[in-house]
């Protein structure tokens, strides 16, 4: 199997801070719903099967959906959303709304399920398909819930190493056979896959474009955050 040659982190210059142990459960009237909204947990995805390990790590907060929780995966990662995904947690899956789902087997609507709702103390693991034909298995390991820090907008890049694969080219047996392509000059269809991958490098990330959506996705947050704050004023 054809590997990228090389490595390279990607890590935010501000340090994630300890994690403080915190009950996940939250009861009625333990807190406010401010202090529910900004409560924050830390998310590693890792891409699986790949080798090197495609991974990354964010910092989220425990209020999103898990539609929301797609979205960032699908940016961090670098995907670009084309396909249909699920999310598996213990024996319930998670997706899209039925009548969006072209006939797949049920589950609950993503959109409709919080984060928090979802996680176990300590640790939670969470599976998350996308494409079912090229099948993108990926593990996300949820640790570390405890209150957000002032002045971070959330979700936060904390880091990652190596970039996602390109869509549609075959699940992980293509990915590495397009690297191998790529790799060898001399093979008759380096030149194709080359330009078909326009300027695809796998050391690279996307730090840059990843920030930038996931700035997206923390300024509808702030407009909710807002809304919150004036209720509780």
């Amino acid at each position: 199997m054809g590997q990228p040659g090389g490595k390279v982190t990607t890590r935010a210059t501000r340090k994630a801070p300890a994690a403080k142990p915190r009950s996940i459960r939250t009861q009625a009237g333990d807190v406010s719903a401010a202090d529910s909204f900004n409560e924050i947990c830390t998310v590693r995805i890792e891409l699986l099967d790949t080798d090197p390990l495609i991974w990354r790590q964010v910092e989220v907060p425990t209020s999103i959906t898990l539609k929301v929780l797609h979205d960032i995966v699908q940016v961090t990662m670098g995907w670009f959303d084309y396909h249909l995904w699920e999310f598996r947690i213990g024996t319930r899956t998670y997706g899209l709304p039925m009548d969006a789902d072209w006939g797949t087997a049920p589950r609950a609507e993503a959109s409709k399920v919080r984060l928090r709702d979802v996680l176990k103390p300590r640790k939670t693991v969470i599976d998350y398909l996308y494409d079912f034909g090229d099948s993108w298995e990926h593990r996300l390991t949820v640790t570390g819930v405890r209150p957000g820090e002032d002045g971070v907008s959330y979700p936060w890049l904390i880091g990652g190493e190596w970039a996602g694969p390109p869509e549609d080219c075959g699940g992980i047996p293509g990915f590495y056979g397009v690297l191998d392509v790529m790799a060898d000059p001399e093979h008759p269809d380096h030149a194709e896959i080359t330009e078909w991958l326009d300027g695809y490098d796998p050391k690279e990330i996307g730090e840059f474009e990843i920030r930038i959506a996931l700035r997206r996705i923390a300024n509808r947050r702030n407009a909710a955050r807002t809304r919150i704050a004036k209720k509780d004023a």
